[in-house]
Parts: C-alpha cells; sequence; structure tokens
C-alpha cells in the first residue's frame, strides 16, 4: 500500500511558495511606503514651488503698475483698458484656489484662504484707484491710497505667503522624519521577514532534500546489490512521488534482467548440450568402426599407401575435432577437417563419391565455429548421395557478402520431396521435433550452435529438388583473429 505524498515538483513549489509570497508582500510594501513618500514630497515641493514665484514678483509687479496708474494719466487708460492689475489678481487667486482643494491640513487651509481674502481686498483697492485715476485733480488721493492700501496689502499678502511657505518647509522636515522612521520599521520589518523566509526555506528544503536524497540513496544501495549478482533487490515502493516511478522502473528492469540471465543461463546450457550431441556425432563408432574396417581391409589387401592416407585423415580428422577446447578455428583448419573427413569417406566409396571444395585465399585466415561445415558434408553424403545410388559429387563453396561470409554445400544426390523439405525446415528452426525423419547428426544443433554464437540474424538455410540434389548454406560474420582477441579481451575485462 503506497502512502499518499505530494510529489517532488510541488515540494518544490511549496519551497518556492514560501520564499517567493513573503518576498512579493515585503517588495509591494516597500513600493507602496515609497510611492507614498514620493507623492506627499512632490505636493509640497509644488506647493512651495508655485508659491515662491508670488513670493518675488507679485508685491512688486502689482506695486509697479498701479504706481503707472497713479502718476500717468495717459497710461493709466491703457492699462486700465488692458485690465493688467486684475488679470495679475485673478490669475493669483486661481493658484491659490487649487492649493486651497489640494491643501492636506486645515492649517494650510487656513493659510491660503487669508491669502485669497486679501486679494479679495487688494482687487477692491485697486478698482477705487482705477476709478479715480483717469480724473484731474484726484492724484494725491491716489497716490495716499497707492501707499496706505496696496503697498500694505501686497506686503500683508507678501507676508502671508511666506508664512504658508514656513510651514509646508516644517512639513518637509516633518516628512522626513516620518521617512526616516518608516525606513527603520521597513529595515526591521525586512529583517524579520528575510529570517522568517530563511528559517522556513532551511526547514522546508532539509525536509525535501531528504525526501529526495534518501531514497535516491536507498536505490543506489539496490543498484549496487544487482550489480554484483542479486537479482531478487527490490527497491521501495512506497510513495507517489517521481523517484516512485523511478524506483518501479528499476524493479521491472532488474526483473527482466533476471529473467534474461536465467535465459541466456538455460542457453549456455542448450549450446553446450548441442555442441556435445555434435562431438559425439562426431566420434560415432560406426563411423570409427568402419573407417578402421577399410583400414584392415587395405592392409590385408596390400594397399600400404592407401593405408597410410587413410590413417594420416582420421588422425587429421580427430585432431581438428578436438583442438584443444577451442570453440573458434581457422576457416584452413575447418576446410582441413572437412577435406580429411572426405578423403576417408572417398576411400571407402571411391566408386561413388566426388568432392570439390572452393575456398578463397582471403577467407583462410578468418574464424568459423569449429564443426560448422563437416556435418553438412556429412548430411550431403549420407542422406544425398548413398541414397542416388550412383556417383554423386559434393561442392564446398565459399564468399564474401557486405560483412558476413556465405557457405555453400551442394551436392547432386537423390534431393528431397517438397514435403520432407518443408518438415527439415522446421526443424531446423526448432519448430518440429525430428522424430519421423532422420536428419543425419541434427541439422537442429547446428542452427542452435550458430545463432547462440553469432545471433539470431544468422543460421543455416537449406534447399532441395527432388532428383536434382540439395544445398546447405551457412551465413556467419567475418571475424577475423585480431578482432576476436581484442573481444575476447574486453570481455574478461
Amino acid at each position: 500500500m503506497r502512502k499518499k505524498g505530494s510529489s517532488i515538483q510541488k515540494r518544490l513549489y511549496m519551497l518556492l511558495l514560501v520564499c517567493l509570497v513573503p518576498l512579493v508582500i515585503m517588495v509591494l510594501y516597500l513600493l507602496y511606503m515609497i510611492n507614498n513618500f514620493s507623492q506627499r514630497y512632490n505636493r509640497i515641493v509644488e506647493n512651495i514651488t508655485a508659491v515662491s514665484s508670488y513670493s518675488i514678483d507679485f508685491k512688486e509687479n502689482i506695486d509697479y503698475t498701479m504706481y503707472i496708474i497713479v502718476v500717468n494719466m495717459e497710461r493709466a487708460a491703457e492699462l486700465v483698458d488692458t485690465e493688467q492689475p486684475h488679470g495679475m489678481i485673478k490669475e493669483a487667486r486661481e493658484d491659490f484656489l487649487t492649493l486651497y482643494h489640494n491643501a492636506s491640513s486645515e492649517y494650510a487651509q487656513s493659510q491660503i484662504w487669508n491669502i485669497l481674502k486679501t486679494l479679495n481686498t487688494l482687487e477692491d483697492r485697486v478698482e477705487e484707484i482705477e476709478a479715480d485715476a483717469l480724473v484731474s485733480g484726484a492724484y494725491d488721493k491716489n497716490m495716499e491710497r497707492l501707499d496706505m492700501n496696496i503697498r500694505v496689502l501686497t506686503q500683508l499678502i507678501q507676508e502671508q505667503i511666506q508664512e504658508y511657505i514656513k510651514y509646508e518647509t516644517a512639513r518637509l522636515e516633518t516628512l522626513r522624519k516620518g521617512i526616516q522612521a518608516d525606513v527603520g520599521n521597513a529595515i526591521r520589518i525586512g529583517a524579520l521577514v528575510f529570517g522568517t523566509i530563511l528559517a522556513g526555506a532551511i526547514f522546508i528544503s532539509r525536509k525535501i532534500m531528504t525526501g529526495i536524497t534518501v531514497p535516491i540513496r536507498m536505490l543506489s544501495e539496490a543498484t549496487k546489490q544487482a550489480a554484483s549478482g542479486d537479482f531478487a533487490v527490490r527497491a521501495q515502493e512506497d510513495s507517489d512521488d517521481e523517484l516512485t516511478v523511478l524506483n518501479t522502473s528499476f524493479n521491472r528492469m532488474i526483473e527482466k534482467i533476471g529473467y534474461l540471465v536465467e535465459d541466456i543461463r538455460i542457453e549456455q546450457q542448450n549450446l553446450r548440450q548441442a555442441e556435445l550431441k555434435l562431438l559425439q556425432a562426431q566420434i560415432n563408432p560406426h563411423f570409427l568402426y568402419n573407417t578402421l574396417d577399410s583400414i584392415i581391409w587395405l592392409a590385408e589387401a596390400g594397399e600400404k599407401e592407401q593405408v597410410v592416407q587413410m590413417v594420416s585423415a582420421l588422425s587429421d580428422f580427430f585432431r581438428t575435432t578436438l583442438s584443444k577446447g577451442k570453440d573458434y578455428i581457422t576457416l584452413e583448419e575447418e576446410e582441413m577437417h572437412i577435406q580429411s573427413y572426405l578423403q576417408i569417406q572417398q576411400l571407402r566409396y571411391r566408386d561413388i563419391l566426388t568432392y570439390d571444395i572452393r575456398i578463397p585465399d582471403e577467407l583462410r585466415g578468418n574464424l568459423i565455429l569449429k564443426l560448422t561445415l563437416q556435418p553438412l558434408v556429412e548430411n550431403a553424403l549420407y542422406h544425398g548421395i548413398k541414397n542416388k545410388r550412383s556417383v554423386g559429387h559434393i561442392e564446398v563453396t565459399g564468399r564474401t557478402d557486405g560483412e558476413k561470409m556465405i557457405f555453400c554445400v551442394c551436392d547432386d544426390g537423390i534431393g528431397m520431396t517438397q514435403e520432407r523439405l518443408s518438415y527439415i525446415q522446421a526443424v531446423i528452426q526448432g519448430k518440429q521435433s525430428d522424430e519421423k525423419i532422420s536428419a543425419g547428426f541434427g541439422l537442429f544443433n547446428v542452427n542452435q550452435r550458430i545463432q547462440l554464437n553469432y545471433g539470431p540474424e544468422f543460421g543455416l538455410t537449406i534447399d532441395s529438388i527432388y532428383g536434382t540434389g540439395t544445398e546447405a548454406a551457412v551465413t556467419i560474420p567475418i571475424v577475423n583473429s585480431q578482432t576476436f582477441s581484442v573481444k575476447k579481451s574486453i570481455e574478461c575485462s
């Protein structure tokens, strides 16, 4: 029963959220605080900047314009027509009304309201002077009004503006202290949040890493045991994360490897059995008895030279058959093996057997599995030539096809019917047991040895026409002695 748990991906997402969410909140808080400070600072600076222009120029412009109206009747008419003093007052009133509506405190509104009232009074005094400016004899009165009213009011407005600027400047200092305090708070909060994130990240990351590294370590131990040959080992499958998928795949792989190792062991046993059967077939007592009987008959007949040839051929035949326990011999040695066999049989069946061996010289140094061609030659003799009951010919040829060698053993014996050929082909492929028809030493064993040693893409094929003859073809890879030595060294290491 698997434990339900979060996957590695979900746990990593959790770690990311633990670190990311508090950081995002802290950053948003800092951005809000900075934006708030910036807006407040900009508003105060804008107010001070707007008011400062009136603090410098407004009094001088109004005083000078009204002075011209009082002392110069011609210019007075022109200035009155263009409403120059009223335009300046109107512009100032609009600016201060805007400041009034945007004021952030009652005191600031009160200061601006006083300036607006003074501007209204100033406008009334300007109208009185303008009304008498074009009247002859009003000069002294207007000069008095200029000194006592206009200049006094503009001075008052200037003082009120200075008071407002002083207040806003004090607010800047207060804002600076507030910013300093908020920055200190932000640093403390940031340090607290960072410490919390760090502690949470360390705790969760250690838990996540433990949940990852422990199963990996256990899988590594299981892998080591499997590498040492213990295919019964299994990795734990007790959760629902990605490592369990890996453990499940590992278990299936080890199970399949165990089956494959067992299959290989069985195949090796089959190979040894096939080799043993083939070797037993080659050391057939009937073949040995018949050959020895032939030697006795030749000796009794005084055929010393033929006796020597047969004994020499028999000696070479069994020397190659045993070959010091080697599985692979050179193609030249295999050729000598079938040459010895055919010499013996030709001496025994000189009236019915001829043969020809044509293998290119460039192939003689390549290696071949021992007892590959000789059984086919024996099969051609006993099941082809002898059943023909007349002179027959056996031909052994070899050629290359890319990276393969193809050897053909052909005879012009009796051949096989289509039914018998199909049956023999089924026997070779292991689809049918050799019970109803004798196949000599066992073509199945020959094909099995080739495929067990070289691979399933290689092997034995047979074709026959009844009354014409039979052709057996063997396909194996080209293996030279140097390549074979390197391969053996790699396998041993």
